[in-house]
């Protein structure tokens, strides 16, 4: 529930500065979300410190400031699920002395979302808000580390960063590149140059025609010769009427 209409207007003009302060240079491992609709509803994220279970995670924190703000300190809550002896597992609030006995007015919010961050790195097991974390604080601090780091994978776990495409620079031309083609005929042998430049000899094609047949009086007197060396007499007799003679 907004408390923007409980609070002093003046008050709400100095949260303001100071929220937009806090956004411009946040403290180291903060990272403020800024709400324009409700100044009193204030989320932050907060860093995982090294060293700690929560090494790697990434906790939303809410401040919420109340009515007397900031004569009286804000109420501090884990948005994000975690398992702290400071911290009660149903709600997600934060009990710590700056926040409660030790709170000054001039303290102001960037105090607060610190010692909410210190927290995560000295939990205190005398001002428990999670009886079983604190009990594995005191007693078995190996398994408190190991459950408190398995929530923490859980449920604040970073998310993986998309990778980044690469891109190949551009490779200068080398200088066997950077030079023209050489000729051809340069780049051939002499045999070959010798050959390019003997002029082509053009060949021409001669027809071999068949041998004409004799004429027909050739085979006619052939022919007739033959028979006056076999029968002389018929011979003579047929050559008389065609009107052949052979000398």
């Amino acid at each position: 529930m907004s408390n923007v209409e409980n609070v002093c207007p003046q008050v709400l003009r100095g949260v303001a500065r100071e929220l937009r302060r806090l956004a411009a240079n946040p403290p180291a491992g903060v990272k403020l979300v800024l709400r324009e609709d409700d100044l009193t509803d204030v989320v932050a994220h907060i860093d995982g410190p090294a060293d700690t279970p929560y090494a790697g995670g990434v906790f939303r924190v809410r401040l919420v400031l109340g009515r007397e703000f900031p004569a009286a300190p804000p109420r501090a809550y884990f948005l994000t699920r975690i398992f702290h002896p400071n911290v009660a597992a149903a709600t997600g609030e934060v009990c710590v002395n700056t926040l409660k006995r030790d709170w000054r007015p001039e303290l102001g919010l960037e105090h607060a979302l610190l010692a909410v961050k210190c927290l995560l790195i000295a939990p205190n097991a005398e001002s428990a808000l999670n009886a079983e974390a604190a009990a594995l604080l005191r007693d078995r601090y190996d398994d408190y580390f190991a459950r408190a780091k398995l929530l923490a994978d859980i449920h604040a776990r970073r998310p993986p960063r998309p990778p980044r495409p690469r891109t190949t620079p551009a490779r200068a031309p080398s200088a066997s590149a950077a030079r023209p083609p050489r000729p051809a005929a340069a780049t051939a042998s002499p045999a070959a140059r010798a050959r390019a430049h003997t002029p082509t000899r053009t060949r021409t094609r001669t027809r071999t025609r068949a041998p004409r047949a004799p004429p027909r009086i050739a085979a006619a007197s052939s022919s007739a010769y033959e028979r006056l060396r076999r029968h002389p007499a018929m011979a003579i007799q047929r050559m008389s009427k065609n009107r052949c003679f052979v000398s």
